[in-house]
């Protein structure tokens, strides 16, 4: 690199004759490894005649330097490929693939606007370094994902050190006995993790800007403009950052430099973050739904001949979006995202939802409450809604049946009648709730649920909102016990078919953990606070004409194919 730092990279070349294209991998996890997790795999794209480069991140495995996430990424990846365009075996076109921290770092490239970097396909990613991977849409804490992977990067990093005959033994013993245990993920206060910083000092920044203030400046996110670059995004219906691979996609649409905009695509596919086959335990997809079963690698090939060959035929009778829609578990084409014959529909809350069973009478309707109401329920941090599936880094993820969480008392339940005719949810999805709380402080989540006539509570998307930023992430606010607030809750997206005997179902609650942070209701520094410090809270969400709590899904009226 410019300042001397040496950076290793691995290159496979064709055996070939002439200059080809190069395809760049820039990984944190190992290089030499990579061949065992990068999807695409390697060998199609050599035998597709590219000629491969997988680099260690600065700090990271073989490459010299300190780690820092972020920090160095937009700068080695320009330079990195500078320097494979001027190589006499690389006919001056450079791309980049890949997935999580590394299709982060495509989009700190393509911010840079370096002229080699002539496409780039990030999978199951961010372009927003407040999300990637630290905190949720609503300000919450991304615990479970955040603690993992940094626990995991402590790991690597002790272990390189002990490499270099400079580590601790007994270091890295008590961090991998921490490996999969609860206790490392419900220890307050959360910010006491001294082992870890000594490994990962850039950890304790995190938890010292909670807010998204100006340490969180620089996102590619926040540089759609400069970004000119083809890209061919690929997320996951369960993915933890499937929120923002679509709007990093539809950003660079929107906003993109000249040209940019009518260059993305996009895959979507009822995947987890680690899980790409389409098989979890309480939901199968079927074959269809398998990563391999899209041609993964062919369409990422195809994509590259159009931009690093010049080959204009190379996506003919390719539609620039392709979703696999859940319910009918089919793959289907489109033209854009958002679909544009979405049609956004209210559907009221009602009844009574703290009739929180399989067979509660809280109602979801399309006709508005005629009544004021209101549900209570008493959320306790120190005994919190457990994570079951969903949206996670790894372990259990996925669409997993929330049948045992609807059944406490601090879990909201409210279902539509039973359909009569199949039902298309595509696109966005958020809840607009009135909510008010005996706390100055206090968090609210939703769940959208496919419950199965034999009483399976499939999860498809969920969110949450910390309610400090209920109106900025930047300024938090505190509220005033007792008063009520409208909030949205922003739960991504998803695409599924609601089939005859199926009911929609939404559940809100306050806590979903350790998918994310437990809010102690004090108003105080929730990573500094200990587990005896947190009080209970009492929750209220309002219904009624002049309290219109609804959840807003995105309808889609074609007959089903």
């Amino acid at each position: 690199m410019s300042d001397a730092t040496k950076v290793m990279t691995n290159i496979w070349r064709p055996e070939v004759d002439r200059a080809v294209p190069v395809l760049l991998v820039r990984n944190p996890y190992g290089k030499d490894n990579s061949e065992l997790y990068v999807s695409p795999n390697f060998f199609a794209f050599l035998e597709a005649g590219y000629a491969l480069a997988y680099q260690d991140c600065r700090g990271t495995s073989r490459s010299e330097g300190a780690f820092v996430p972020h920090r160095w990424e937009a700068q080695d990846g320009a330079e990195t490929i500078e320097w494979l365009a001027q190589q006499t075996w690389c006919d001056g076109n450079v791309g980049m693939y890949s997935g999580s921290y590394m299709g982060m770092v495509q989009w700190q490239a393509a911010a840079t606007g370096i002229p080699a970097l002539k496409a780039i396909a990030p999978m199951i990613t961010s372009a927003d370094f407040y999300r990637a991977p630290w905190f949720s849409a609503g300000g919450a804490f991304s615990l479970e994902c955040t603690l993992g992977w940094s626990l995991g990067m402590a790991i690597a990093e002790c272990s390189r050190q002990l490499a270099a005959g400079t580590g601790d033994l007994s270091d890295l013993l008590c961090l991998v006995g921490w490996m999969g245990k609860d206790e490392w993920l419900r220890a307050t206060p959360l910010a006491d993790k001294p082992l870890v910083f000594k490994y990962l000092p850039w950890l304790a920044d995190v938890f010292e800007h909670p807010s998204r203030d100006g340490f969180w400046e620089g996102s590619p996110s926040e540089r759609v403009e400069q970004i000119a670059t083809p890209g061919l995004s690929v997320a996951g219906w369960y993915d933890l950052f499937l929120g923002e691979s679509l709007a990093a996609y539809v950003a660079v649409q929107q906003r993109g430099a000249a040209g940019a905009g009518g260059n993305q695509r996009l895959i979507v596919g009822p995947w987890s973050h680690m899980v790409r086959t389409g098989v979890f335990p309480d939901r199968q997809f079927g074959v269809m739904a398998m990563q391999e079963a899209t041609q993964i690698a062919s369409r990422h090939i195809g994509f590259f001949d159009r931009w690093l060959r010049g080959d204009e035929h190379a996506l003919d009778g390719q539609a620039p979006v392709q979703i696999f829609v859940m319910g009918l578990d089919q793959w289907r084409d489109e033209q854009a995202w958002p679909l544009p014959d979405t049609r956004y529909v209210d559907y009221h809350l009602g009844g009574d939802g703290r009739a929180n069973s399989c067979k509660g009478d809280g109602t979801l309707g399309v006709t508005p409450a005629v009544q004021e109401m209101a549900d209570r329920y008493l959320y306790d941090p120190r005994h919190p809604v457990p994570t079951v599936g969903g949206h996670v880094l790894t372990g259990f993820s996925g669409p997993a049946d929330q049948a045992d969480v609807e059944v406490r008392d601090d879990v909201l339940v409210f279902s539509t009648a039973v359909l009569d005719e199949p039902l298309e949810v595509t696109g966005p999805v958020s809840a607009s709730l009135f909510v008010s709380s005996s706390a100055v402080d206090t968090d609210f989540t939703a769940k959208l649920i496919d419950v199965f006539p034999d009483g399976r509570a499939i999860l498809l998307c969920e969110g949450i909102q910390r309610m400090r930023y209920r109106d900025s992430l930047s300024e938090p606010r505190f509220m005033t016990p007792g008063e009520r607030y409208e909030i949205a809750i922003d739960m991504a997206a998803t695409s599924n078919v609601f089939l005859p005997g199926h009911h929609i179902r939404l559940e809100v609650s306050s806590s979903n953990f350790p998918r994310y942070d437990r809010n102690s209701n004090t108003g105080g520094s929730i990573f500094h606070e200990r587990e005896q410090d947190m009080v209970a809270a009492l929750n209220q969400v309002h219904r009624g004409p002049e309290h219109p709590s609804r959840l807003v899904l995105p309808i889609i009226d074609r007959p089903p194919v």
